[in-house]
């Protein structure tokens, strides 16, 4: 009989452990199914950021291609009009040179008065070659200036 009492009293004990093993385990799954449902929130909270994301880089691929697009447009109208100046620039130095081989003909060919003579009482009629050659000078020293005020 004593060996029967034994017996079922490790029995009654082993029933006991696994009755709390049981207990044990049971938290555990509960826990276990909590965070699977915190889990899954995580997972759906991913997906709609992600989603969010791809939309808005689609969106500025789009914008992107509209800023490409508008700059080289930009550029090609940037380029004409810089060769359009370049080529403006070019026949106004070639103006200049011309009106300076004028003004140093019409230096050479206009009589020179002395300083010291009387002054006429009345205006000679100036002539047209020489208003030019005044002309010239005049919007020589003009750029001349200009030119200087640049380069500073």
């Amino acid at each position: 009989m004593t060996i029967t009492l034994i017996a079922d009293a490790l029995v009654a004990c082993l029933l006991v452990a696994t009755i709390i093993t049981c207990y044990v385990l049971a938290k555990r799954i509960e826990r276990m199914k909590a965070d699977e449902a915190g889990m899954r929130q995580t997972i759906g909270a991913l997906i709609s950021a992600t989603d969010t994301a791809e939309r808005a880089i689609a969106g500025l691929k789009l914008t992107l291609g509209d800023c490409d697009r508008t700059l080289a447009a930009r550029l090609l109208t940037a380029e004409r009009y810089a060769a359009d100046l370049a080529a403006q620039v070019e026949a106004g130095q070639s103006v200049m040179d011309r009106i300076t081989q004028i003004v140093s003909a019409a230096a050479l060919v206009a009589p020179r008065q002395p300083e010291a003579a009387a002054p006429e009482p009345t205006p000679a009629p100036i002539s047209r070659m020489a208003s030019a050659a005044e002309s010239a000078a005049a919007i020589r020293a003009r750029a001349a200036r200009r030119l200087e005020g640049q380069a500073a």
